[in-house]
C-alpha cells in the first residue's frame, strides 16, 4: 500500500498495517500522534523527528521506532518511506521512548517487499510470514545513540535549541552558566537534572547529530569538523568512530551503498 492515510486502515484486525510513501525534500509533518506503534524508515535522505522529550536525527539505513500515543513531529528532506504501524500489544519493543533504529540489509529487503501486503493480509500466509519477521527483526535491531534531550525549563531549553541550529564543541558551560545568571557547578547540576546527560555528554550528541546530514550531503571529514569546533579531522572521527563504531568515511559510503537502486540481471 502505497500513500494512502492511515485512517483508512488502521480500523483492519492486523498486528501490522505497512504503507509506503514519498515526501518532498522540506515537507513537515506538523505534531500528531498515533493509536499504534509506528516505526518509520527512511529508505532516502534524512528525517528529523522532534517529541515533547527532544529531537532525534534519522539518517538513511536507519527507522525510529515511536511508541503508540508518542507525540511527534517529522520533518522530511527528500524522503521515501515505509511505515510499519503496530498493534501495541504485538510491539516487540517496550520502551516508552522514542529510538533510532538499524536496519540491516535483511530488515530492509523485508521492509520493501511490505509495501505489497494488503491490510487485510492472509495471517496464516506469506504475508503473515512476512509480518512476523519483521516483529523479530525489530525486535534484534541495535538502537544508535542519535538523540539530543531537551530541558524543561524555558531558559534551558531556549539555549538548547539555539545550540542545535548551530553547534560547536567548543561551546562551554560557563558561557551557558552565565546567560543563566547561575555558577558553573549549578548549571552543572541543574542540567543533568533536566536532561539526564552532563552538558558535555550533551554536546557531543548534538553535535553528532549536525554531523550526519552533513556527511550525508557530501561535505568532507575535514570541512565537517571545523565547522563543528573541532581542532583536527582526528578528533571529529576519534569521536564519531567511538559512539557510532565506524569512521565518518564509512558511514556515508555505507549510506550511499543503501540509497543504490539493486543490481538487475
Amino acid at each position: 500500500m502505497r500513500n494512502i492515510p492511515l485512517t483508512d486502515v488502521d480500523h483492519v484486525v492486523r498486528p501490522i498495517v505497512a504503507i509506503g510513501a514519498d515526501y518532498r525534500p522540506g515537507t513537515l509533518l506538523d505534531f500528531h500522534s498515533h493509536r499504534r506503534t509506528q516505526f518509520l524508515y527512511g529508505m532516502t535522505g534524512l528525517m528529523e523527528v522532534d517529541t515533547d522529550d527532544g529531537t532525534w536525527m534519522v539518517p538513511p539505513y536507519s527507522g525510529v521506532w515511536l511508541p503508540a500515543g508518542k507525540r511527534h513531529r517529522v520533518r522530511m528532506n527528500g524522503v521515501s518511506t515505509r511505515s510499519l504501524y503496530i498493534e501495541p500489544v504485538a510491539a516487540p519493543r517496550h520502551s516508552p521512548s522514542c529510538e533510532v533504529l538499524v536496519v540491516s540489509p535483511l530488515l530492509h529487503h523485508l521492509l520493501l517487499a511490505s509495501a505489497n501486503m494488503p491490510a487485510l493480509y492472509d495471517e496464516s500466509g506469506r504475508d503473515g510470514a512476512l509480518a512476523q519477521l519483521l516483529l523479530y527483526e525489530l525486535q534484534l535491531a541495535p538502537s544508535l545513540p542519535l538523540f539530543a534531550p531537551l530541558p524543561h525549563d524555558p531558559q534551558l531549553a531556549s539555549l538548547c535549541r539555539d545550540f542545535l541550529a548551530q553547534p560547536s564543541i567548543r561551546s562551554l558551560p560557563a558561557e551557558w552558566a552565565r546567560q543563566l545568571h547561575r555558577s558553573q557547578r549549578t548549571f552543572n547540576r541543574l542540567f543533568r537534572q533536566q536532561t539526564g546527560m552532563s552538558f558535555g555528554e550533551w554536546r557531543q550528541q548534538a553535535c553528532l547529530m549536525a554531523a550526519v546530514p552533513r556527511l550525508l550531503s557530501g561535505s568532507s571529514v575535514t570541512r565537517t569538523a571545523l565547522e563543528l569546533g573541532y581542532d583536527s579531522p582526528g578528533a571529529f572521527s576519534s569521536m564519531f568512530r567511538k559512539v557510532l563504531g565506524q569512521s565518518p568515511t564509512a558511514f556515508a559510503r555505507a549510506a550511499a551503498r543503501q540509497e543504490e537502486p539493486p543490481n538487475r540481471c
